[in-house]
Order: structure tokens, then sequence, then C-alpha cells
């Protein structure tokens, strides 16, 4: 048997045992492609992450793994392996080259060590999302903006509900969901500069998500295209709270409506276990 070693991290927080993990395996040259999906099935986390040399001007390529599927391109996964491969270097940005491109993901260290990252997503392309029994799936009566679907390699679908406590009190049909593939859909609701949202996506082997990434971006951007937000204004996002994994995200775009010129989400990680599998 082979032993392939792997970091655990938390991340979009400071604390151990809060947040979204994911396990990185920092050298995935001799893992056989097809057993990539059966290793991240096996970790059974949100995402498990394969490192490689890079192929462009990157400093690594990435590829991430849900417990069923391979994705183009995912929040937590891009910002904890930043952490990971950063943290015994000195770099001020890592990039990492993904399926939707390279992720630049800036770090900010105090006493050498890395307590933040911000990382620049792709641009999101955005389509009205039309689904009669949505609002019935989900148990509400309506959203406050409109329901729009936004993919950066990630499809993204967005509801806005009335309060943060609505939000809370959410219990989809998660099989009515599933049966949505490959949609994942972003519940939230707040003002200001302070959201709470709830993330869920059965299709993709995750019922519920404690802390996505991918997410909190078109999230800002979705707030400011219909005016909840200015553009350039960052906001804090509350997720997690429901499946015992509280997180912080933190998310701003830069330019307008008509030209996207940036968007960008950070947030904190800790590494909190470190193994080694064998297969």
């Amino acid at each position: 048997m082979n032993g392939f070693r792997y970091v655990i991290a938390d991340v979009f927080t400071d604390a151990p045992l809060e947040g979204n993990q994911v396990a990185v395996f920092t050298d995935a040259r001799e893992i056989p492609d097809d057993t990539l999906q059966r290793i991240a099935r096996e970790m059974n986390l949100s995402e498990t992450v394969f490192v490689y040399k890079p192929d462009g001007d990157g400093h690594a390529r990435i590829r991430i793994f849900t417990p069923t599927v391979e994705m183009q391109f995912a929040g937590h996964p891009t910002l904890g392996t930043a952490f990971v491969l950063s943290a015994p270097l000195s770099l001020d940005e890592i990039r990492l080259e993904t399926l939707r491109g390279v992720v630049p993901v800036r770090l900010e260290r105090e006493d050498g060590r890395i307590v933040f990252g911000r990382m620049e997503q792709p641009l999101p392309t955005i389509e009205a999302y039309e689904d009669d029994e949505l609002f019935d799936i989900l148990g509400v009566e309506g959203a406050e903006l409109p329901v729009e679907v936004y993919d950066n390699g990630v499809k993204h679908v967005y509801i806005c509900l009335g309060s943060k406590e609505e939000v809370a009190g959410l219990a989809p049909d998660l099989r009515r969901l599933g049966a949505r593939a490959p949609l994942c859909f972003n519940c939230f609701a707040g003002e200001g500069r302070s959201w709470k949202t709830r993330m869920f996506a059965p299709s993709s082997g995750v019922a519920e998500d404690p802390a996505t990434g991918s997410a909190a971006g078109p999230l800002a951007l979705h707030l400011a295209r219909h005016g909840r937000i200015a553009f350039g204004d960052e906001i804090e996002i509350a997720q997690g709270v429901e499946v015992g994994r509280p997180s912080k995200l933190y998310a701003r775009v830069d330019g307008s409506a008509d030209e996207v010129e940036r968007v960008e989400v950070g947030g904190s990680a800790v590494i909190v276990a470190r193994g080694e599998l064998k297969v």
C-alpha cells in the first residue's frame, strides 16, 4: 500500500473545530486519477484538495472534489490550501491554478504566522432563475430580491429572505432540492454590512455547507447589483451556526453593475490535523 500525506484545515474561522473543514493532499502526483473521487468520499468532508506542480505561472495546481463530484472552483478549499502551502514560505501572494483559472490569494501575517487571506475569485455569469416549486421546497412565501443564479465555477442560486431569524428557521426539502443538480441554494438576510446565509447543496453530497467561499463573492455582487450595499463595501457573512460550525466570511466587489472589476473573498483558517492515508 502507498501512503499519501494530507493536512486538515478549518477554514473561515480562527478557532479549531469551527468553520469548514478541508483535507489537502499536498503532493498528489502519485495518486491514480481513478482514486481521487474515492479518497474524497473516504474523507467525507465538504471538499478534498489534491495538489500538483503548476502547469502555468501559478505556484501550484489544485483539483477539488466533494464526496460525489469534482469542482471547477470552490472557495474554502482554495483559501485553506493557500494557508497550508504558504505556511512554511514567505509569500505575500500565492497563485493557485484551478479548472476555472488562476486564483491569487493575498496573505496577511502576524509574528510570521498567516492570520488572514483574500482570494480574487473568477467573475461570475448571471442569469434569472425560474422555478415555480422553489419557495414551496424551501418553505418560504417568497423572496425580497430577484432570484438569480451566479456561476463562477459553482452554480449558486440566491434567495433573499426577510430576516436572519427566517433564515435560521429554514427546513427545506433536501430530496427535492437535490433533484435540481448541480445547483447550490443560498438563503440569506441582513442589512448594511452584516449578513447571514445558509447554503444547501444535497446534489453534491453536502446537505448544508458550514462556509461557502464560492458563494460569498457572488452574494456581495447580488447585493450591490440590487442596491442593498454599495460597490466597494465589504460585507461580513455569518454561516454554519445551524450545523454546529460557526463561520465568518468577508466579501467585496469593485466596479459597477455594468462592469464588475474584481470579486474578493477573505477569511482566516487554522490547521488542525496532519495524517497519512494508506491506499
